[in-house]
């Protein structure tokens, strides 16, 4: 009887677990594809459009993770916070953008893909408007696909 009841309790425990007599590993563990839509962002210091070395770490991270899926279309969007003029900003995040486009080019994405844009201080609110290293940023979305 107690045999009987341990190999309930054992059945009931597997059974729990989604595990299906008959299957493979292969049909239950699906791997897990680098090659989707992805999205990240690159930080700058106050007034800087030159990559830190975090931003180049995250800026070869992605790169890496991408190697051998289609990039589709990368849309690279520059930011500041409010310190300095609209002229200005405008200018500090385009060249955000374009420094970003270039690590990405020199990484081997392909150029054609990239779309830059600028929206200085206006793309980056927050409540109250306040200088936040947060907003000193570049915004990158990733089109990317399996080959």
């Amino acid at each position: 009887m107690r045999k009987l009841a341990l190999a309930a309790m054992v059945a009931t425990s597997v059974a729990g677990c989604g595990w299906t007599p008959g299957l493979g590993r292969e049909e239950l563990v699906a791997e897990p594809t680098a090659c989707a839509p992805q999205r990240f962002e690159v930080y700058f210091a106050e007034g800087e459009a030159r990559l830190t070395n975090a931003a180049l770490q995250a800026i070869g991270l992605t790169a890496t993770q991408l190697q051998g899926c289609a990039i589709r279309r990368v849309q690279v969007v520059g930011l500041a916070d409010p310190s300095g003029g609209v002229e200005a900003n405008l200018d500090l995040s385009e060249q955000r953008a374009v420094a970003v486009t270039e690590a990405l080019t020199a990484a081997g994405w392909p150029a054609p893909a990239f779309e830059i844009g600028a929206a200085g201080e206006s793309g980056a609110t927050t409540p109250g408007g306040a200088v936040q290293p947060m907003r000193r940023r570049t915004e990158v979305l990733v089109d990317a696909a399996p080959m």
